[in-house]
């Protein structure tokens, strides 16, 4: 019989357990951090309001704050090049060859991707205020290729496998490398589709409102959703965070509990 009364493994059981929940604490509490300095930036929509507030802030800046709208071409917007009738104002497309090379040491075909070829494409846009009927009030997005949050929409992706025939077979033998096949990707940021934008916003003349990076560092995103449903998604995070720590702290907790209880018992049963 063993000298130690508790199964190891369920030591090392109680020890994951509690460890985890220390993790997700520690992650829910960053998360919750990180909400908190969401709520305190400012929320706007392109509208009389934002104009009001920027003539009364210093040198009419806005040092860094949210800004919500639909997004809209000023001019010509970029037709996709795989998809009727779907436009945008930024593009991205992007073709890739997948090949097979023989590795003579492990006697295996091994894959790689090369010669990948990349356009992006932008023309200037705003954003305007959901639901209004006269788009006289507007953001203008500056330089939205320098900011971050994945904004484009993958509207076309194929992979076009290679066919083999006989020569090439014999041609493969030869050089040890073989096609497998061709990726072609394609991402835009629509038309008409939903924006909210966090950076600097200035106003130029009366009327005229721009987004761009902000000058004390900190990042310009845009995010390819309403305000609300980013702040939601802040939300649900923390609150997985959270659930996840209870879950496992309870069940170290419980599972300590009951290993305490049989040392107690047996001892118990040892003293009569």
């Amino acid at each position: 019989m063993s000298d130690f009364p508790v199964n190891p493994l369920v030591v090392i059981g109680i020890g994951s357990s509690f460890a985890f929940s220390g993790l997700f604490y520690h992650l829910y509490q960053e998360k919750k951090k990180e909400l908190q300095k969401l709520k305190e930036i400012p929320f706007f929509k392109p509208d009389q309001h934002l104009v009001q507030v920027l003539k009364a802030s210093p040198h009419k800046r806005l040092q860094y704050v949210a800004v919500e709208g639909l997004v809209l071409a000023e001019g010509e917007p970029l037709a996709s090049q795989y998809v009727p009738r779907c436009f945008g104002v930024i593009q991205k497309t992007a073709v890739q060859e997948h090949w097979k090379y023989w590795n003579t040491l492990t006697r295996t075909w091994n894959s790689r991707a090369m010669n990948r070829k990349e356009t992006s494409n932008c023309v200037p846009f705003s954003l305007v205020s959901p639901g209004a009927y006269i788009n006289d009030l507007y953001v203008k997005v500056q330089n939205p290729l320098e900011a971050s949050g994945g904004y484009l929409e993958r509207v076309y992706h194929k992979l076009k496998h290679a066919e083999e025939g006989f020569v090439n077979i014999v041609l493969q033998g030869l050089s040890g490398e073989k096609p497998v096949a061709m990726e072609e990707s394609e991402e835009l940021l629509r038309v008409g589709s939903i924006l909210t934008g966090f950076g600097e916003v200035v106003l130029e003349g009366g009327q005229v409102m721009r987004l761009q990076a902000p000058q004390d560092g900190r990042k310009y995103i845009l995010v390819p959703s309403d305000y609300k449903s980013f702040m939601d998604r802040h939300e649900s995070s923390a609150s997985m965070w959270k659930t996840l720590t209870v879950v496992t702290g309870l069940t170290g907790a419980s599972v300590l509990a009951g290993v305490i209880y049989n040392l107690v018992a047996k001892q118990d049963d040892r003293s009569k």
